[in-house]
């Protein structure tokens, strides 16, 4: 069985380039060893990067021990639910992918939320920034 997005359908790749996903797959897909849950496909924003920087989770210095490129804005990566709920509630989220978000961001974070930052992935993402 496919796993599944948030709007109930079959679950799209986030990204490849850079490749994304805790399994390194180009997909939000999540498992048993996700203790994160990174289940929701971010497009990020300059505000998001600097968010989780101040939070403790620096998305832009790369870490090739965990093939972590470090992010620039307009990337999508595939981010925690939690997180990405922190930066929510501090007015700083970054834009959604709902096709490619999974299913289980939604133990954490309510549809609704995602809805209000849900985007389509544009030819050229960094023009989000």
């Amino acid at each position: 069985m496919s796993a599944r997005n948030v709007l109930g359908g079959t679950l799209e790749p986030c990204g490849i380039e850079p490749l994304t996903g805790f399994y390194r797959d180009g997909s939000c897909v999540t498992g048993p060893e996700d203790l994160g849950s990174h289940t929701i496909c971010a497009v990020v924003t300059t505000d998001f990067l600097e968010h989780q920087r101040a939070i403790g989770n620096d998305l832009t210095t790369p870490m090739p021990q965990y093939r972590f490129p470090g992010l620039v804005p307009g990337d999508r990566w595939c981010v925690t639910a939690a997180n990405w709920l922190r930066a929510y509630h501090d007015d700083a989220p970054a834009f959604v992918v709902l096709a490619s978000s999974h299913e289980r961001a939604l133990e954490i974070v309510p549809l609704e939320a995602l809805r209000e930052h849900a985007v389509d992935v544009p030819a050229d993402p960094g023009a989000l920034s």
